[in-house]
């Protein structure tokens, strides 16, 4: 491998042959950039469909009422169903598998919400502790809301650090009061939000508090549980079991798809975990074929450079050259012509890859394109094992001339 003769040799044999050797190695180096920008397009993609569940859990179920359409035992269609805390709590008992729990109160009416002479409109969530895992809440000082607060129906308020802006500035808001309709809530809390600026723009409040303060009674506009690490048949089960539960309860057909709304949102999020799987799959498939195509290049020039070194073989063998001398001089041309072009190809795939996530316009659906450190070293692996195949039937061929039959050749 280290012997310099059989590289000047083989620089010589590229020398002579610029042209072939430039259109075969330009095949392999675009099969490599085609299988890097495929790979850094699809990481994209995937990271653009992670982007859009940036701001739930993943491993969630929400469950809305409806208005039912069907007629049930009597009952007539078009009855609007209102889940109260009791749907919360024996969900929360009696469902397997729940991990954490939230219901969501929603006061009627506009809520004008003051501290001091600032004042705002924003959107006020009355829920449990547990919701800070529903919507992925990153507290920023204080304390999100807790279970005492609940129990003990205490006016207090986990506020977003957008409120925050609008209505202390740059002052510290913990344990200072804000007003919602003229009430004081004690601020425990500021949040941030993987939503961004509008999630941020949200106040929360204890349910227990809001459903008292603002006649709420014990009505409650939806609720929401996470999975855990539960696989996707276990979590369909539960979907079935809540909608069985809320049909007994509130008297519709379990059949009815407009009584009750649950959005699993583990099902959506199995579809595309599915899809990009296919996708990588047609992209290695679609990279590999490119690769494959100048690999065959290569082994046809090199079956080309034998038929031509014949004689000269011939020669190397009747002075004494072993068959594996030979073989690694073909196929140490091969390597090389594959790996430098593949390397070319490589780092062609990944600039262009980086000029594309910088000059591409912003979207939620493609974010930060780019090639993992594993794939480019797999990528780099591909390279040198092709480089290897595509000499072996040249280079055992070359190695099996006799030297007798190759001085005749003419």
């Amino acid at each position: 491998m280290f012997d310099l003769d059989h590289w000047q040799e083989i620089f010589s044999s590229i020398r002579q042959n610029k042209l072939r050797t430039f259109l075969t190695g330009f095949a392999v180096a675009w099969g490599i950039l085609m299988l890097v920008v495929l790979l850094g397009s699809g990481n994209g993609l995937a990271n653009g469909i992670e982007y859009q569940f940036r701001d739930d859990a993943m491993n969630s179920i929400w469950v809305r009422s409806g208005t039912t359409s069907l007629p049930h035992k009597g009952l007539k269609a078009g009855r609007d169903l209102r889940f109260t805390n009791a749907d919360y709590e024996s969900t929360r008992l009696e469902i397997d598998g729940v991990e954490h729990i939230t219901a969501r109160f929603y006061p009627r009416g506009a809520l004008a919400v003051s501290h001091g002479k600032e004042t705002g409109s924003f959107d006020i969530r009355s829920v449990h502790p547990d919701h800070q895992h529903l919507e992925k809440t990153i507290v920023d000082q204080g304390r999100f809301l807790n279970q005492i607060d609940v129990a003990e129906f205490r006016k207090v308020a986990a506020i977003g650090v957008e409120v925050q802006k609008s209505l202390f500035g740059e002052r510290r808001a913990i344990g200072e009061y804000i007003e919602i309709n003229g009430i004081p809530f004690k601020v425990v809390g500021t949040f941030r939000d993987a939503g961004g600026i509008g999630e941020e723009q949200k106040i929360y409040l204890p349910i227990s508090t809001s459903q008292r303060i603002f006649n709420g009674a014990d009505r409650i506009g939806m609720f929401m549980l996470t999975t855990g690490a539960l696989p996707l048949e276990e979590t369909e089960r539960m979907t079935d079991e809540i909608t069985s539960a809320l049909a007994t309860r509130h008297r519709f057909d379990p059949e009815d798809k407009r009584a009750v709304f649950i959005r699993n949102i583990n099902e959506t999020v199995q579809r595309f975990v599915n899809l990009m799987a296919g996708i990588r799959v047609f992209v290695w498939i679609i990279g590999i074929g490119t690769i494959l195509a100048g690999v065959v290049g290569v082994s046809n020039i090199m079956m080309i450079a034998v038929k031509e070194r014949t004689k000269e073989i011939g020669v190397r063998k009747a002075l004494g050259a072993t068959p594996g001398s030979i073989l690694g001089l073909v196929l140490q041309e091969a390597v090389l012509i594959t790996a430098i072009s593949g390397y070319l190809g490589l780092v062609a795939g990944v600039a262009l890859v980086e000029l594309g996530a910088r000059g591409l316009p912003d979207s939620d659906f493609f974010v930060n394109p780019g090639v993992d450190l594993p794939v480019a070293a797999a990528a780099t692996l591909v390279l040198i094992t092709a480089g290897a195949l595509a000499g072996l039937v040249p280079a055992l061929r070359a190695a099996r001339v006799q030297p007798v039959e190759a001085l005749k050749d003419e």
